[in-house]
């Protein structure tokens, strides 16, 4: 007699009466599947109900597609937004030992236990006799599903398979490394161009999906698979270098470059003119810099791209900043900023008026950092303008003005405006020059609050530049209230970082003696496919914070050298003391710390 799926539930997931009855209770009231109720109730995970389903349905659960055998040479007839949203495959699998290991992942119940050892003899024995062959299979996720299952099966022709039982997460990767191995690969492509090196360049809708896009022109698919492969990569820029016999293609993941692709020099000017197609600007003229931007889609991703052109001995060279759109915006808690750095950064942008500096190279996340804090205080009654270049985010709730040169449109000539519009809190994206940098002191002293980045190498040195541009010492002093440096430090891959004790060398190098070393836990870089064998996944902020204190500012109208004012700073943690908290928290290595600070 078939078991009730309740009844599987209690005695193969630990599901108590009780609980049961209050999901039944949700579902009658609320409708929903049992599934989603139980999971958002976290009575269950994802593979103990899918294995319940398996014993309830008689249909093998496999928790990992084994995407390295999976067999990708076949075209599937169906939109991958299709497949997407119901979770579904049609799969090739590749040897016929696969048999062999979905039988085993079948879980066991008091009925088949016994049969187990016969079961797998016979399948093993099957599996020498099919070694050569394929085995197809529909990976679903919701057994119920019967419809987009069935005209699945009808549109690819379908007839000797297996139902698998697969969780979403591995679904979605499967049908993400199908279609991306479908598409030709970028050497291919630049193979291909090889032999016919005259390419005609056309346009195409520049929101067009480019996983969707079926262009044959060589050069079209080779731009929409360097695009699409730098945003699955998580790259935040795309680097297009001419040489005198060659040219490069290179990507920025996590703040270090990468080599992609190195193409015949024959198609570089016909690869730069797509890309300047694409962003409206003017192929004819190589010889000035041109800036362009457009937007594309990758799956269910929008992209901003910003595009420079600058023109070099060997052609023009070109970079792609991209920004995923899609991406939500930090919380000031997510910045991996430490829990003391936290509350002191909160207590400052609170503050009723002065001017609060973030300083930094270019890429160490402080625009990233800045909107973090502009989200943390925006309130329905508090008016807050910016004035940035470019605008990167938009901001529920924020009025943001872009700088425009060509008419005039200036950071000191915004600024001066904005004023007039009776804000609260005012960000300048840029401190460039004098009149920008009074008329925010000005702006601090009447009663705002001004967040402004510059560009320097320390917190200490934003006070010298200010002099340098043209400031007086006591407008600084009365105004500024703190000044904050950032850098962006990689964070160590969960999947394969791996502990060891550094020598004493590497550790008097750094600043940390033995005694604290041996009390924590510190690992290094290894590498796996996850991390792309970098042995990084992400960043991560290290911040230091100097508060003008009444000493400092006393200071500041004796001299404002750097040194002095650095070294007057009370309990100021350092970039370098902060990375090294990092380090002790088994988050970063030594490696990554020494690279982005400096003593």
């Amino acid at each position: 007699m078939k078991k009730q799926f309740s009844d599987i539930l209690i005695e193969h997931c630990g599901i108590s009466e009780e609980d049961l009855q209050e999901v039944l209770r949700i579902k009658a009231e609320k409708g929903g599947s049992m599934g989603e109720i139980l999971l958002k109730r976290k009575l269950l995970t994802e593979p103990r109900f899918l294995e319940a389903q398996s014993i309830f349905y008689g249909i093998p659960f496999l928790p990992q597609i084994p995407l390295d055998r999976m067999d990708t040479d076949r075209d599937i007839p169906v939109s991958i937004q299709f497949l997407k949203r119901h979770f579904l495959i049609p799969l090739a699998i590749r040897p016929a030992a696969e048999k062999k290991e979905l039988r085993a992942k079948m879980p066991e119940t008091g009925e088949d236990a016994g049969e187990k050892e016969a079961d797998q003899d016979s399948a093993a024995e099957a599996d020498r006799e099919k070694d050569s062959d394929l085995q197809y299979m529909m990976v679903i996720h919701d057994p119920a599903a019967f419809q987009p299952m069935d005209d699945v099966i009808r549109i690819c022709g379908m007839k000797d398979f297996q139902i698998i039982l697969s969780t979403k997460e591995s679904i979605i990767s499967a049908i993400n490394l199908t279609y991306d191995m479908h598409r030709d690969s970028a050497e291919q492509l630049v193979q291909d161009m090889e032999e016919n090196e005259s390419l005609i360049i056309s346009d195409i809708e520049n929101t067009a999906d480019l996983l969707d896009d079926t262009s044959d022109a060589p050069i079209i698919k080779l731009v929409n698979h360097i695009i699409s492969q730098a945003a699955k990569a998580r790259a935040s820029d795309i680097h297009i270098e001419p040489y005198q016999d060659s040219f490069k293609v290179r990507y920025r993941v996590d703040g270090i470059l990468y080599d992609l692709l190195t193409p015949p020099k024959g198609i570089q000017a016909a690869l730069t003119s797509r890309i300047k197609v694409m962003s409206n600007m003017n192929i004819a003229e190589k010889r000035l810099p041109q800036d362009g931007r457009l937007q594309v889609k990758i799956g269910d991703q929008d992209i901003d791209v910003r595009i420079s052109t600058i023109p070099t001995a060997f052609g023009e060279r070109v970079v792609l900043r991209l920004l995923n759109k899609s991406s939500s915006l930090l919380e000031l808690s997510e910045l991996g900023l430490a829990p003391e750095r936290l509350t002191q950064l909160r207590q400052l942008i609170s503050s009723p008026n002065g001017i609060i500096l973030m300083t930094g190279p270019t890429g160490s996340g402080k625009t990233t950092t800045l909107y973090a804090v502009l989200s943390s205080i925006n309130k329905p009654d508090i008016n807050i303008i910016t004035i940035e270049d470019p605008i990167e985010y938009q901001l529920k709730g924020i009025s943001q003005i872009q700088v425009n040169p060509k008419i005039d449109l200036t950071f000191a000539r915004g600024l001066r405006s904005i004023v007039r519009q009776d804000p609260d809190v005012i960000l300048v994206g840029e401190i460039r020059d004098r009149e920008t940098a009074e008329i925010a002191v000005q702006s601090a002293l009447t009663g705002h609050l001004v967040f402004s980045t510059l560009h320097t190498n320390d917190s200490a040195s934003a006070i010298t530049r200010l002099v340098d541009i043209g400031v007086e010492p006591f407008l600084i002093s009365s105004s500024v209230i703190a000044v904050a440096a950032q850098r962006l430090v990689r964070v160590l891959c969960k999947d394969c970082k791996e502990a060891y004790m550094p020598d004493e060398v590497m550790l008097k190098g750094i600043g940390i003696s033995p005694e604290k070393a041996a009390r924590h836990t510190l690992h290094k870089a290894v590498g796996c496919p996850k991390c792309f064998h970098t042995g990084y996944r992400g960043r991560m902020s290290i911040l230091e914070v100097m508060v003008m204190d009444e000493k400092l500012k006393t200071v500041i109208l004796k001299t404002y050298d750097s040194n002095v004012i650095k070294n007057n700073a009370k309990n100021m943690v350092t970039l370098r003391q902060d990375g090294i908290q990092k380090i002790l928290s088994g988050l970063t290595t030594i490696e990554e710390v020494v690279r982005v600070t400096q003593q």
